[in-house]
């Protein structure tokens, strides 16, 4: 139960900063009243948004049952998570923040979201590059680095990796 907890408090309040608090902000901001949704747009917009949201949870699954961990850095997964989303790619749950955000931004037709999620985009990159990457190598090592050789950081590979690594 305290795992759930720490799940629950830390999607509160990095991903929905991220996904509900800052766009609505910017939203208010540049509207100066409450953002009318596209009508034509909901449906895809929707769509893209269950997928995010679906996405993000298989994350924070694989995270607690594969990884006995949670999302948070300070409260990281013991293990090295090689199952669901991550055999397709090393970062899925950046990559449904990011669809969240693509939805809003096509929910709402406005140009300071699609700003504001190339902006998140672009801090997620360097979160990767400059820490993310070194820590999990450092901690994991090799098992680290042959799964860097066999699933791409960003891009969704067709087929599950067969360097060794799977373990579901």
């Amino acid at each position: 139960m305290l795992l759930v907890a720490k799940i629950l408090l830390f999607t509160a309040l990095i991903p929905g900063m991220v996904t509900v608090f800052a766009p609505y902000q910017l939203l208010t901001l540049t509207w100066n009243s409450n953002p009318a949704p596209q009508a034509e747009l909901a449906l895809p917009a929707i769509l893209v948004m269950l997928a995010g949201i679906a996405g993000y949870c298989r994350c924070v699954w694989e995270f607690a049952v594969q990884g006995a961990g949670t999302p948070a850095p300070i409260d990281a997964p013991e293990r090295l998570v090689l199952t669901g989303l991550y055999r397709r790619t090393r970062n899925p749950m950046f990559l449904s923040i990011l669809l969240i955000l693509l939805a809003e931004t096509l929910f709402f037709q406005q140009g300071v979201l699609l700003v504001y999620a190339g902006g998140v985009a672009l801090a997620l990159h360097l979160l990767v590059l400059l820490y993310e990457e070194p820590v999990l190598r450092a901690r994991f090592g090799h098992a680290y680095i042959a799964y860097c050789d066999a699933v791409p950081r960003w891009g969704m590979t067709a087929l599950p990796f067969t360097v060794g690594l799977r373990n579901d």
